[in-house]
């Protein structure tokens, strides 16, 4: 075996009968990106018997998959000197406020002003490798316009932790936005998958079979003269998951145009929606940390003049 590749032997429990092949990867791997998984499986390196597999194979229960993880390869992303909101650091992690408008790691055709990009500069080579090239130290992501606090891992073990924790629901997540309309409720939990949207593949939708099961329960902060400001928990983290399951209720966040009306009766940069708080138990210490990013200034101005 070439020096530094992994081999992870798994074994597919019942739950995961009949379940794709990456997707059964992505669950008992979740340190990974699923497109890292699908990769490593087109490139060979997921075997049964000794022979590749495909993504779309479906397991069978008590099959044993063996796993090949190539070394990290040497990072192709240019660090760069941009400022970060830096609300905690220490040896395994790094607490951030992403701002509006930045992309958390680089892809094709947008390699540069990313986070990761920012972190590079900052950490220099303190990142887990985990997620491969384009992606050091990220286990988790907010969406571009959405800002607030994120968990940047500065060694493999962090990320482990914290995606273990992430996997199984452990970690607290805490969001605010305002969406379209009036709520009559003042708590309520919304539960529906979401995946693909089968009509519109850049969007994400609550569906009827298939997807990743997702909870975000809500709470009604102040309703604001045709517009409500509300608190949102998570118990999962699906792609777009709050601004999929406001928008499935008739309540799309203010500025989405992607899940809500295409024409905004404000200037904004997309969703209204802010990371408030992040907890988890610390990767060394064992210690559970909660740390919070306050608003932004855009969304206070605007909870203002709505208030008027």
């Amino acid at each position: 075996m070439p020096e530094n590749e992994v081999t992870r032997t798994l074994i597919v429990p019942l739950e995961m009968e009949e379940e794709r092949c990456d997707r059964f990867l992505a669950e008992e791997l979740p340190e990974y990106s699923r497109s890292y998984l699908q990769k490593l499986i087109a490139d060979g390196r997921v075997l049964m018997g000794g022979k590749p597999v495909k993504s779309s194979r479906k397991m069978k229960t008590d099959e044993e998959l063996t796993v090949i993880i190539p070394a990290p390869e040497e990072l192709s992303v240019e660090p760069e000197d941009i400022p970060l909101d830096i609300l905690y650091e220490d040896a395994d992690v790094l607490i951030v406020n992403k701002p509006k408008g930045m992309v958390v790691h680089p892809a094709p055709g947008n390699m540069t002003g990313t986070l990761v990009n920012a972190v590079l500069a900052h950490c220099r080579e303190d990142l887990s490798g985990i997620n491969g090239v384009l992606r050091p130290g990220i286990v988790h992501r907010i969406d571009k316009n959405t800002t607030g606090a994120l968990i940047v891992c500065k060694n493999d073990n962090a990320h482990r932790s914290i995606a273990a924790q992430l996997r199984v629901h452990s970690s607290n997540r805490v969001y605010r936005g305002i969406v379209h309309g009036a709520i009559t409720e003042d708590n309520f939990t919304i539960e529906g998958n979401i995946g693909r949207d089968p009509k519109e593949r850049k969007r994400m939708a609550v569906v009827r079979t298939g997807g990743k099961p997702a909870v975000t329960h809500v709470k009604v902060l102040e309703r604001l003269n045709g517009y409500t400001y509300c608190e949102f928990r998570l118990e999962t983290g699906r792609t777009h998951q709050i601004r999929v399951h406001m928008a499935s209720k008739g309540h799309p966040l203010l500025g989405d145009d992607l899940y809500g009306p295409r024409k905004c009766p404000f200037p904004l940069e997309g969703q209204t929606l802010h990371a408030l708080m992040i907890g988890f138990v610390h990767p060394s210490s064992g210690e559970y940390m909660e740390f919070s990013a306050p608003l932004p200034e855009y969304f206070s101005k605007l909870l203002d003049k709505l208030r008027k």
